[in-house]
């Protein structure tokens, strides 16, 4: 059950950081658009500091963005105590 709330409110939240440089896609969109990868982010031992979801994807959307990404698409997510970890695919668009 836990980790079906989590699951939800990773979606829930992903749907408000349209202002964010970097925006979560599904695999279906990374396959449908034909989106590049150039690598992974991580999130980890953050100290408490990523202690919801929404500053999970401001945080996976900052470090795509670092690395030169467009999208991120979460690969692994879990709350481990008071801290949210992931593993997110960067990706760019297909053209550029």
């Amino acid at each position: 059950m836990k980790k079906i709330a989590f699951a939800t409110s990773l979606l829930i939240s992903a749907f408000s950081f349209s202002a964010l440089a970097a925006d979560q896609v599904s695999k279906e969109e990374v396959d449908h658009f034909k989106l590049v990868k150039i690598g992974n982010v991580n999130v980890s031992q953050s100290g408490g500091s990523i202690s919801s979801p929404s500053d999970l994807h401001k945080e996976l959307s900052k470090l795509a963005d670092e690395k030169g990404g467009k999208y991120y698409h979460i690969i692994a997510a879990r709350q481990h105590g008071p801290n949210f970890d992931a593993v997110a695919t960067v990706y760019k668009d297909a053209n550029k």
